[in-house]
């Protein structure tokens, strides 16, 4: 099989568009959500990825091209690799923002020293996730067998559901002509599976007509009244970083210090579950692969994916990589092994040398929101698909926790809004009163955040076993929650001054007595209830 095939052009443009969306997204929250400084993102976070995205690449078309030589087929497609996703998400709102508003609050550091120790919770969390994966592909068939793919599916779906698809959702209708526009043309392309002539990637069509329509309805572009002045605003941006090549430096030392910070133990609750979902994530890629025809080892997979989410910590990147779903698609496209490394060395000039912030400037997170949007709907309609139908009450349940959290996360981002903040002492008075006159019990909505990844976890797989009458395994179930409970791994909370919460890691009593007595209900149910057929 020859390295680089016409395919392969088709393939990079697709994988491409899809990591340059996730870029623009991490650009974006760095400077939007965590306020980094440039030297922190282009110094540091960028060529980290850059680091990551080469190896990951390079591993894969290898890989491809190794299988190729050994079976003697043409037809073999790389493993697509890149940012995750869901990650990328849930390691900035739920481990660096609530870090940096920890040390600016709690710690009285200043805006320039919460960002760094932002950075280096971010860094943490990249690199346990990490090496969950490449510990975690010794053990990840037990795992995977134990825990019903109900559950797997649904806890990404309820992360993919809240905190990607419905804030883009919201966006695209703050931009309605560019959001509506290129949401149109990935639905049209994706779900009504077809093609534009000449083999152009919808992606590619989606962001270059939602780019020209921001363009043409962005009234700062036009204040100058004509199209001069316009075109100087587009080609000569104001506040980019000017590109110069960036070297990737090991930044070891800051690892450390957040580590002995004990950043780790702070944010367990997000990266445990984030890395194993990650994990068993990759593996479902793998076996997806295996069924379009191309059969990769499983434990080297999982290790070299861990290992490029290593390294990119190790070179101050905070953004776990990780093989992509959508491998029949890139092989159904032509892609072999060249997609893959064009994609890596595109993205290793791209960050080095700091052009993604011209990029950034030239193509908006609005013209490609669409791909966002699309991909967080794929994760939440795959857990439905990928499930035995009986189970569909089950993957719903493992989706309300996140779409609970995400919705507490407004609530909060709303009463900041408002410049109207609790004491902890005054919401433990009053507070959950003055929400209870309008039926929104916020405390539990606060109880439930903490530890939602785990929650979301254990009530699917139970109403899995509940579905199935293995009353047992759903005790078992409900005794683990009672035992995470216990250590304070989920709903426990201490309310802060800036009306979010921060997990306390201290027995949250009443939650351990109420799975507990669940699980007591449960081993008792064959011999207190009798089985009917009758559904509801």
């Amino acid at each position: 099989m020859r390295l680089f095939v016409r395919g392969d052009i088709d393939g990079f443009f697709g994988l491409a568009l899809d990591n340059l969306v996730q870029l623009l997204v991490i650009v974006s929250l760095c400077k939007g959500v965590l306020h980094f400084s440039d030297e922190i993102l282009f110094d540091h976070v960028l060529p980290g990825a850059a680091v990551s995205l080469l190896v990951g690449n390079l591993f894969y078309s290898w890989q491809a091209l190794r299988l190729a030589k050994r079976t003697g087929r043409a037809d073999v497609c790389a493993q697509p690799y890149g940012i995750n996703t869901v990650s990328l998400f849930a390691y900035v709102l739920l481990v660096m923002a609530p870090a940096k508003q920890h040390a600016l609050d709690e710690l009285h550091y200043s805006e320039t020293e919460a960002a760094l120790y932002a950075w280096r919770a971010g860094l943490v969390a990249c690199f346990s996730c990490g090496a969950i994966e490449f510990l975690g592909s010794l053990v990840a068939r037990w795992v995977r067998r134990v825990t019903p793919r109900a559950a797997l599916l649904s806890t990404l779906s309820g992360i993919a559901l809240g905190f990607i698809s419905l804030g883009f959702l919201f966006r695209t209708f703050a931009h309605p002509i560019v959001g509506l526009t290129t949401l149109g043309i990935i639905l049209m392309v994706y779900f009504g599976r077809v093609k534009f002539r000449f083999s152009i990637p919808g992606g590619l069509v989606a962001v270059l007509i939602g780019t020209a329509l921001f363009w043409l309805t962005n009234p700062d572009v036009w204040s100058g009244g004509n199209v001069i002045s316009a075109l100087r605003a587009a080609l000569q941006p104001k506040d980019v970083h000017t590109p110069a090549f960036h070297q990737p430096l090991f930044v070891y030392k800051d690892l450390l210090a957040a580590f002995r910070a004990g950043d780790f133990i702070t944010y367990l609750t997000v990266i445990i579950p984030m890395g194993v979902f990650t994990l068993l994530g990759s593996i479902q890629c793998i076996e997806a692969a295996e069924a379009a025809g191309d059969s990769y080892p499983e434990r080297p997979s999982l290790m070299a994916n861990g290992m490029g989410t290593m390294a990119a910590a190790l070179f101050g990147s905070c953004f776990p990589t990780t093989i992509y779903i959508g491998h029949p698609g890139w092989k159904a496209l032509g892609a072999r092994a060249g997609y893959s490394v064009l994609n890596g060395l595109f993205f290793t000039i791209v960050c080095l040398f700091g052009l993604l912030g011209h990029i950034a400037h030239w193509i908006p997170i609005d013209a490609g929101m669409a791909i966002v949007l699309w991909i967080g709907i794929v994760i939440t309609a795959q857990a439905f698909q990928a499930c035995p139908k009986e189970h569909a009450p089950a993957v719903v349940v493992g989706i309300l926790p996140g779409v609970a959290a995400w919705g507490t996360l407004l609530m909060v981002q709303a009463l900041n809004a408002a410049g109207y903040k609790f004491s902890e002492e005054r919401f433990l008075a009053n507070g959950p009163g003055t929400f209870h006159g309008f039926d929104n019990w916020i405390e539990g909505g606060f109880a439930l955040r903490e530890g939602f990844i785990f929650t979301s976890m254990i009530l699917a797989a139970l109403t899995v076993a509940l579905i199935e009458r293995k009353f047992l395994i759903a005790a078992i179930w409900a005794f683990t929650a009672a035992a995470l409970a216990d250590f304070g791994f989920i709903h426990s909370y201490r309310y802060l001054n800036d009306n979010t919460t921060q997990a306390l890691f201290t027995p949250a009593w009443p939650f351990v007595a109420g799975y507990a007595i669940m699980g007591v209900c449960f081993l008792a149910a064959q011999r207190i209830t009798e089985p009917t057929e009758s559904g509801h």
